[in-house]
């Protein structure tokens, strides 16, 4: 049985730089559609403390999630045409949304759109997407990995892009999160021992399914259809700091390994503070209290969270040397973590090639 190598990887940071005194004049108000009450210093400066966020990236108005995916995508290429690619898989879970709209554009798919921005004329090179929140890239993967395996399949490309500055309501305090950007890996099939190792995926749509969702602007004046990103921020939290380090070392055990022998844990970029209390959480789990700070890589303080982007974005800075103090070996064990809207999280164990 083959297993499965990320072979490239490539990602497309978007050229606007928006730091948190953007948001300086912006009118803020609460979910029961009244005026924020705190200063807009007083609310960013909270909302830095907790997030870490300083700025984020935007995409400018000439592009769109599937003109991003399709950058990543020839970044990760390297020259290549991808004709010998057998699938092309999006992460998304917007798709095109038009500048001034929030509206929802998915027909035709995302992964189709990119394969025609690549020109990739191999009929059986198939194109489709998948939904899945902020997990989404690394659900994509495992899904390639399930191809790989079967013997029947070669070359995967997966891309994680999103646009979230279209349908975010900038009047909610917490839209300052979100950002875009998109991250692409190519997955192929090997017989070193080598790739994916494991991998758990859980959703819980019972009490959690309504956690992220749309909903209209909190901004009375508002009286449009436009639906916008929201959640339930503290519910969240306290969802992934539950569940997220019990799925991770569920994947570690399913490989036979620690977290002793991680030397990198990739976890999507949701919260800086939330994220270290998962991490805390997770090597109390191993009943170990010292959690090297290099174990755990961030991008959120400078790219805020670009949902299924994140975890590949980072992936290709450390490959191509663009993260300081971060570098990865052949051999080197790595855990890729994301939790999101569904709610879904999941887990993925690799041995670097």
């Amino acid at each position: 049985m083959p297993n499965s190598i990320i072979t490239g990887t490539g990602c497309y940071i978007p050229a606007l730089k928006i730091e948190n005194s953007h948001f300086l004049n912006t009118e803020f108000y609460t979910s029961d559609y009244e005026r924020q009450v705190k200063s807009n210093t007083d609310i960013i400066a909270t909302f830095q403390d907790i997030t870490c966020i300083r700025e984020r990236r935007w995409v400018t108005d000439d592009l769109m999630t599937s003109d991003i995916a399709s950058f990543a995508a020839r970044d990760a290429l390297n020259g290549s045409g991808g004709e010998d690619l057998d699938y092309i898989i999006v992460a998304h879970n917007f798709g095109d949304v038009r500048p001034g709209t929030a509206r929802v554009d998915i027909c035709p798919s995302i992964a189709a759109r990119v394969k025609h921005l690549l020109g990739i004329k191999n009929p059986y090179t198939v194109a489709y997407d998948i939904p899945f929140g902020c997990p989404g890239w690394v659900h994509g993967m495992t899904i390639a990995d399930f191809y790989i395996r079967s013997g029947k399949v070669k070359k995967v490309m997966v891309i994680g892009a999103e646009t979230l500055s279209r349908i975010t309501d900038l009047h909610d305090i917490d839209s300052m999160i979100f950002a875009d950007g998109a991250g692409a890996a190519i997955v192929e099939a090997t017989d070193k021992e080598a790739g994916i190792i494991s991998h758990v995926t859980r959703s819980d749509t019972i009490n959690e399914v309504n956690l992220i969702f749309s909903g209209k602007s909190y901004c009375p004046d508002k009286n449009g259809n436009d639906a916008y990103l929201k959640m339930h921020g503290h519910q969240v939290f306290k969802y992934a700091l539950r569940y997220v380090p019990k799925v991770v070392k569920e994947s570690l055990d399913r490989a036979g390994l620690s977290i002793t022998d991680v030397k990198k844990v990739l976890i999507h970029q949701a919260n800086e503070k939330m994220d270290r209390s998962i991490i805390n959480s997770l090597f109390k789990l191993y009943r170990l209290d010292d959690v090297p700070e290099e174990i755990m890589p961030m991008t959120i303080a400078w790219l805020g969270n670009s949902s299924v982007a994140t975890i590949p974005t980072m992936f290709d800075l450390i490959q191509k040397g663009r993260l300081e103090e971060h570098s990865l070996e052949s051999g080197d064990i790595i855990v890729f973590t994301s939790v999101g809207a569904g709610m879904n999280i999941n887990s993925m164990v690799y041995r670097m090639p």
